[in-house]
């Protein structure tokens, strides 16, 4: 399988409980290709990939967003604090799609 490597800033998801729940949007781009590649394998449209930002990997989900048309990494708390990220921080992210 392919690797997608893209930039992207980390943002805050708002409606929930402060500090709870962060994500990075997917390049339009990359969306796609993403979606090509893995078809469609869950009813909800979430796609497994490892991600890895800086020196951390880990194994998530990514989750389709119609609001902003495209794909949602959700970046856990434990690789917020190991990579030292908050709100606004711009990752640089790889992924790869998991069978």
């Amino acid at each position: 399988m392919a690797e997608f490597h893209f930039i992207g800033d980390l943002w805050e998801y708002t409606s929930a409980s402060p500090g709870s729940w962060h994500f990075v949007t997917l390049p339009g781009e990359i969306a796609d290709d993403i979606i090509s590649e893995a078809g469609q394998k869950n009813p909800f449209g979430s796609i497994r990939v490892d991600a890895t930002i800086s020196a951390t990997t880990w194994r998530t989900s990514l989750f389709p967003d119609k609001s902003r048309g495209s794909l949602l990494l959700p970046v856990k708390k434990q690789v917020r604090r190991v990579e030292d990220l908050a709100d606004g921080s711009l990752c640089h992210v790889r992924l790869s799609i998991v069978d």
